[in-house]
């Protein structure tokens, strides 16, 4: 999709109603639904942070930015949004979203025009809740990644994000079991699934409202 006429209608996603978690259960792993009913958030007490469903053009093309996790930790090499942990410094979720996603692939805060909130998911894996923001660079990016953090960019066109034929069923070693079918996205040869996929379901819903 040419950037020009993404940028003519992408506010309109701030006004539509998200679908939640309607949108997160067409990828949300099995047995996930269950654990999510049943867990007591006053008990586990989980911990906060934010991303950012960043927008761009690349040869006046519409490209989505995402990131590979390095190797380590408990999401170690996955596919997932610029962003992290909510911080003393920062004012709300928001404010972790941008300096978060300055901080990993470089692109300045005050470069972001952020458009909406989306909806919140739980990981439990690694205890946190998730609030995603849509955001819109209006020039092309030179990503400067932080080494220690982000392995690599991977940058995905619109149009293939729109498209259904992305999604597909694959196996994965998740937090409760080994080797076990659940539904991710394929974009050429990178797999997105999980807590980053059921946030990337409602994005593509929504844009599918406004486009």
């Amino acid at each position: 999709m040419k950037f020009d006429l993404f940028l003519n209608k992408i506010h309109q996603a701030a006004t539509i109603e998200l679908p939640g978690i309607l949108s997160h259960q067409k990828m949300m792993p099995a047995k996930r639904e269950l654990l999510l009913q049943n867990i007591d958030f006053k008990t586990v007490k989980p911990k906060v942070a934010s991303v950012m469903m960043l927008f761009y053009p690349k040869n006046e093309t519409t490209y989505l930015a995402l990131i590979k996790r390095n190797s380590f930790g408990v999401h170690s090499s996955q596919i997932a949004f610029p962003g992290g942990k909510f911080e003393i410094q920062d004012s709300n979720n928001q404010q972790t979203a941008l300096r978060e996603t300055e901080e990993e692939i470089g692109v300045l805060a005050t470069n972001i025009e952020v458009i909406c909130a989306f909806t919140e998911t739980y990981i439990p894996p690694s205890n946190f809740i998730v609030y995603p923001f849509l955001g819109v660079c209006t020039h092309e990016i030179n990503f400067i990644i932080q080494e220690d953090e982000v392995a690599g960019m991977v940058e995905i066109p619109l149009e293939m994000l729109l498209n259904d034929k992305s999604i597909i069923a694959t196996k994965m070693d998740t937090s409760y079991a080994k080797f076990v079918n659940v539904p991710a996205f394929q974009f050429n040869d990178q797999i997105v699934w999980g807590a980053t996929a059921m946030i990337m379901s409602e994005l593509k819903d929504v844009l599918k409202m406004v486009f």
